[in-house]
């Protein structure tokens, strides 16, 4: 039974019911334009999936591919669980949408900027002790100037968004106010009492989803739910166990011993993999 008011928007259905569709567009516009600092006036959405070279590359998958007016490619994901190789596979796959603006016959390599975003439901390992909660990254030289500015990477660490209603100030800390609390509100907060806003929270409404939409949305929860759980007994038991979380080697020794339990429970290989970082063939051997 679902007995929330407002969906999750860190599922799979929420982040794509609110944030993925053509007549929702505004409140994807409106959140680039809070984190990013720009001035986006209108997004077309874009298939994401691309065919890749090789076999391994076969499809890069990422949750929302826009293209701006002016040409600009925004990649924005949602990603519930740790994965090992996290920001390399961040950055392959910004290489589609750069890949994709090849011209053919002449043509002079100038390129649209893209830009990259992961609202993460977990912490980097190696930011655990720094409290910025946004990261930007740029392409920078020895002097920390910056080389190149079409290509830029930036994760929201939500864990480590602390704000109460009181302490909202701009209209990111509200974003990000709602990725992480949504779920858990009756009504629409004064502190949110913005256009924008209000309808967000219209949308977000389960009873007014249709039965399918209402299924849809169940499934998606109970799978984020699974994932959750999945992690918190495995941080757990690698607290219990004494080891270090920092040691790559630890980590992934964790991981596998966890995934091997998961598989023997027979919890489904997506969720595994999910929860684990490792791979289907990975999962497959154990």
């Amino acid at each position: 039974m679902l007995y929330d008011r407002y969906v999750n928007p860190l599922t799979d259905f929420g982040f794509k019911k609110l944030f993925g569709t053509e007549p929702n567009k505004e409140l994807l516009i409106d959140f680039l334009n809070a984190l990013l600092d720009k001035k986006i006036v209108n997004l077309n959405y874009s298939s994401n999936e691309h065919v890749g070279q090789t076999k391994i590359d076969r499809k890069a998958i990422f949750d929302l591919y826009c293209i701006g007016e002016n040409g600009e490619r925004f990649i924005v994901e949602m990603q519930k669980a740790k994965q090992n190789y996290f920001k390399d596979r961040s950055v392959y796959y910004a290489s589609f949408p750069i890949q994709q603006q090849a011209k053919k016959k002449e043509w002079n390599f100038r390129l649209d900027p893209v830009y990259s975003v992961g609202i993460l439901d977990f912490v980097f390992e190696d930011h655990r002790h720094d409290p910025a909660l946004i990261h930007r990254v740029d392409l920078k030289n020895q002097k920390g100037e910056t080389f190149y500015d079409k290509l830029q990477f930036v994760y929201i660490e939500l864990p480590k968004f602390t704000k109460t209603l009181e302490e909202l100030e701009t209209k990111l800390d509200k974003w990000l106010y709602v990725f992480k609390h949504l779920a858990l509100l009756d009504e629409l907060p004064v502190q949110l009492q913005e256009r924008i806003f209000k309808k967000l929270f219209k949308i977000a409404e389960i009873a007014k989803f249709n039965p399918t939409e209402r299924q849809a949305y169940q499934n998606s929860l109970k799978y984020y739910r699974d994932i959750k759980n999945v992690v918190d007994t495995s941080r757990e038991e690698g607290r219990e166990e004494g080891r270090e979380e920092g040691r790559e080697e630890g980590r992934e020794e964790r991981n596998i011993e966890v995934a091997k339990q998961l598989k023997k429970n027979k919890i489904a290989v997506d969720i595994i993999i999910a929860a684990t970082g490792l791979t289907e063939e990975q999962i497959a051997k154990l």
